[in-house]
């Protein structure tokens, strides 16, 4: 055991031979830092820190991450928005013990008190959920990154993986029918999954969330869209609108565009205003 790693176990509170299982990684330039699995389950990346973009640099109140993993996406909002509390609402076991154990390091004190963690499956009955701690109308914001894999897609060896990846479609109008519940009126959700979910997603909004924006995420011009993002309000009756699209990369390189690397370390945002238009990337 050298020195670094021993430095690795204290922050982690475990004995250094759990270093074996877990890792511990800087997002955003070092804003916060997240305890994973290491080499199972799933591992947060470009997705959850897009999927921060989509609430707003100067928003405050409660936030539910739901599907939280490790906390990824909530501990980013949480990190930036001095006023907004976040709630990782996750049902592994697994992660759920990651998502504290990320809550717990000294590199994550100065916003570590107002994120908690919720060990709870988000399509549990009402009154489990509230039991839980998940209240009806008590968020501002509602996020998630939901299993995006079907039933019929070739699934991984990897068990802890899997549960974070795949869902039968009809799961996602319970997941959406939970967000609507636990989300004040006029409250926020917004989410990130795969184009063929676009259909099943806006018809479980239907009556619960209007204004409706989706931005499709192509991996670069030309190339068909692999993710979209979405927003919508809570009892809007505002139309879907269809914003315009990003590139995550110029060209074939590997390189990120640079507005998705100014998206994804949290310095940029998509704004709701000017649906339609092209100026709805505002920086903080």
């Amino acid at each position: 055991m050298n020195g670094l790693q021993d430095d690795e176990a204290k922050l982690l509170d475990v004995d250094p031979s759990d270093l074996d299982h877990f890792t511990v990684d800087a997002f955003q330039r070092g804003r916060f830092f997240l305890v994973q699995p290491k080499g199972r389950g799933h591992r947060a990346g470009i997705d959850a820190m897009l999927l921060t973009a989509l609430v707003p640099p100067d928003a405050n109140g409660i936030l539910a991450d739901f599907g939280a993993g490790a906390g990824a996406a909530g501990m980013a909002v949480a990190a930036r928005n001095p006023k907004m509390a976040a709630v990782l609402v996750e049902r592994s076991a697994v992660m759920a013990d990651c998502a504290r154990r990320s809550v717990a390091l000294p590199q994550n004190r100065g916003f570590a008190g107002r994120v908690s963690v919720v060990e709870t499956d988000v399509t549990a009955r009402a009154a489990d959920r509230r039991s839980a701690g998940l209240g009806d109308a008590y968020f501002d914001h509602v996020i998630m990154n939901p299993p995006f894999n079907s039933d019929a897609d070739r699934k991984t060896p990897d068990r802890l993986k899997a549960s974070a990846h795949s869902m039968p479609v009809a799961m996602y109008e319970y997941w959406i029918r939970a967000a609507c519940a636990v989300c004040k009126a006029s409250g926020q959700l917004s989410l990130i999954a795969r184009p063929e979910l676009l259909s099943q997603i806006v018809e479980a909004c239907a009556s619960r969330f209007g204004g409706l924006q989706v931005t499709a995420i192509h991996p670069h011009p030309g190339a068909d869209a692999i993710r979209f993002l979405l927003t919508g309000i809570k009892g809007s009756r505002a139309r879907l609108a269809l914003r315009d699209p990003l590139f995550l990369r110029d060209g074939a390189g590997e390189e990120l565009a640079l507005d998705i690397d100014e998206l994804t370390n949290g310095r940029l945002f998509l704004s709701r205003n000017g649906a339609g238009s092209a100026g709805h990337c505002v920086y903080d």
